[in-house]
């Protein structure tokens, strides 16, 4: 049986066979592995993802994971995903091509900004909250969404000028293919926690609606 969950990262993975193509048995050394082959992902971070997806899977003790364990709602799979029905509105494994256009609606140039990907962030809370009767989002959602909304960049993009080609995003979230066709490559250099934070933190300023100096 092949199985899919809320994350377009891992379905994606596991499309392209570098985890379990069936999406089952995601021990840690397969997801070291995949991510490590798939995005240069260093072993540090590639453990530490997975140590945050383990608790998905209700068995004590569990070594390995699913990606339907994943659907488990106010686990990891959240409200207000960029390209997700709220669970209470469907099944969060499917990708809503209605709930992507609202996304992309913010996403207005060739080249996406930490700006346009908080703009669609924020966006999509307030359309959770606004028509879901049991919205939730908890401070530990937040700091996850914020890493999902900081992926494109880290993957497809330029750390540096955190900035993104719209081509490559949409391609990967409508198909959860790697956009090889695209001309994307994966990173030389290792990908490191350092650097995703250094992105989220990014993300995470862009998510203020304040203008002016901050002190």
């Amino acid at each position: 049986m092949i199985v899919r969950g809320p994350c377009p990262m891992m379905n994606t993975l596991a499309n392209h066979n570098y985890i379990p193509r069936n999406g089952g048995n995601i021990t840690k050394d397969n997801a070291i592995r995949g991510l490590g082959e798939a995005l240069n992902f260093d072993e540090a971070l590639a453990s530490l993802m997975w140590e945050q997806a383990i608790i998905a899977n209700p068995a004590p003790n569990a070594t390995f994971f699913t990606l339907d364990h994943l659907n488990r709602h106010n686990i990891l799979e959240h409200d207000a995903s960029l390209s997700r029905a709220d669970a209470y509105f469907s099944n969060a494994s499917t990708f809503s091509a209605s709930i992507f256009s609202q996304t992309t609606k913010f996403w207005n140039k060739d080249t996406l900004t930490a700006e346009m990907l908080a703009n669609s962030k924020l966006a999509r809370m307030i359309e959770s909250r606004a028509f879901n009767p049991d919205y939730a989002f908890t401070s530990g959602n937040e700091e996850f969404a914020l890493g999902e909304v900081a992926a494109p960049i880290i993957v497809f993009g330029d750390t540096e000028a955190k900035t993104v080609e719209r081509e490559l995003v949409v391609e990967f979230f409508e198909n959860e293919r790697l956009p090889w066709e695209l001309g994307w490559m994966k990173r030389k250099e290792k990908v490191g926690l350092r650097d995703v934070l250094d992105v989220v933190e990014a993300v995470r300023d862009a998510t203020s609606l304040l203008t002016g100096r901050r002190d």
